[in-house]
């Protein structure tokens, strides 16, 4: 009797791990803390547009225009989301192709649960609708840092319709071509561990050239046009670094070394970069701001985005104190004498911040200092690789997002009359007040 249970015990045991031993020899199951860490990292990255982004920027514009801000980031990060599900995702990742992923993914078909999406590392995944998720958060606060470049002066429905032909035909193809398999600068050899060119320079250039056409604010130089609170400015940079970490070491795709590496990075080159900046204004100014200690925050993070995967501490020390040296003189020096009305300065910090570092991830990576590149490493030939990437982002984004700004304003027109860009966006666009008195 004694016997008859044991065998069947052992039967039962057998049968049970035979969904075990399937899985062992079948395709790769999931990691549970890779996942969790992904989910995590695709929180932190909404964290940083609401509200990191929204109040950064609300903070930087006037009283009358806060709330355009905050209503703009909202709807553009939904938007974009759907967009994204519906042919983003397939057309940034759905196959492969020198320019875009193709029509496979349309609709997200094909899926499922049981889904999965490559790492870095051989025979590791998460599930594919993380990895869609993750990704998803990066077109819309790609789209969301544009505005900065035109805030206070464009209308709503433009801005919209601006922002889904924007991803459509700019986000998503250089997305592929940096990140996508067959993508034509990833298949250069280019390196973009997190978004230099797909996110920073993408929404610098973009924001610049919308600056360009749709011209300066209303009494530009003359009224006074200074940020109505520093302090919901610090707070925003304040959230946007915390989620930065999201954003950074989310991009290993896995809970490992390399996420290790991108979070001490993603510290230490904003360090850098914040020091750098008050120092270089205390001794241009002779006080150092707040509004610089925020700046020079976000270029520090803007700068190590492509590089927080193969630059050592040290090295995202010295980039981030470079990018944050250029990107002031682009700031305080530059804009004044093109005369471009770079509102909220998309352009002199994210588009300049991301040429910086994306060359000087060609520069850092080397092993001598500090980097992860391998004994044959070449600086001169990664950082002329790094070079034309950039310069393909440049040109692509560039030129279609004059194209798109001068369609919407055919269509409906991107500025706001003068009577209501006067009195602010916020009553006569949206109907209420950040603040009642």
């Amino acid at each position: 009797m004694k016997i008859s249970k044991l065998l069947a015990a052992s039967a039962a045991l057998t049968i049970a791990a035979l969904p075990a031993l399937a899985q062992d020899t079948g395709a790769p199951v999931p990691d549970k803390g890779d996942t969790s860490f992904m989910m995590m990292a695709t929180i932190l990255v909404l964290f940083m547009i609401l509200p990191g982004v929204a109040l950064f920027y609300g903070g930087l514009v006037r009283t009358k225009n806060m709330l355009s801000i905050l209503m703009q980031s909202t709807v553009i990060t939904a938007l974009v989301m759907v967009i994204w599900v519906l042919y983003g995702y397939s057309f940034a990742f759905g196959g492969s192709g020198t320019y875009w992923g193709g029509l496979d993914k349309l609709f997200l078909k094909g899926v499922t649960m049981d889904s999965t999406a490559a790492t870095f590392t051989d025979g590791v995944v998460i599930p594919e609708y993380v990895f869609i998720a993750f990704q998803m958060t990066f077109a819309a606060i790609t789209a969301v840092l544009i505005i900065g470049g035109f805030a206070e002066r464009v209308k709503f429905g433009a801005v919209v319709l601006f922002m889904a032909l924007w991803v459509t035909f700019v986000y998503f193809p250089i997305a592929h071509m940096v990140w996508g398999e067959g993508g034509l600068i990833l298949e250069m050899g280019a390196l973009d561990f997190a978004g230099g060119t797909v996110v920073h320079i993408n929404a610098g250039i973009a924001a610049l050239v919308g600056a360009m056409v749709i011209g300066p604010r209303i009494g530009l130089g003359k009224d006074m046009m200074a940020p109505h609170s520093m302090t919901l400015t610090l707070v925003g940079a304040a959230i946007l670094w915390v989620g930065w970490f999201g954003f950074n070491a989310g991009s290993n795709l896995e809970a490992t070394g390399g996420a290790g590496l991108a979070m001490i990075n993603t510290f230490t080159a904003t360090a850098g970069a914040i020091l750098a900046w008050a120092l270089i204004e205390a001794m241009a100014r002779g006080k150092a701001s707040m509004l610089g200690g925020a700046s020079g925050m976000i270029a520090g993070l803007v700068a190590v985005t492509p590089a927080a995967g193969s630059v050592g501490p040290i090295g995202a020390i010295v980039l981030g104190a470079l990018a944050s040296t250029i990107c002031y003189y682009f700031v305080a020096v530059v804009k004044n004498r093109m005369g471009y009305d770079d509102s909220l300065d998309v352009f002199g910090i994210h588009g300049i911040g991301g040429i910086v570092g994306a060359i000087g991830t060609g520069i850092f990576t080397a092993p001598g200092l500090g980097g992860t590149g391998g004994d044959d490493y070449s600086i001169m030939g990664q950082t002329l690789i790094q070079a034309q990437g950039v310069g393909i982002t440049i040109v692509w984004c560039g030129v279609v997002s004059f194209i798109l700004y001068k369609i919407v304003d055919v269509v409906i027109g991107l500025r706001v009359s003068e009577d209501v860009e006067r009195a602010g966006l916020d009553l006569e666009t949206h109907g209420e007040s950040a603040y009642h008195y």
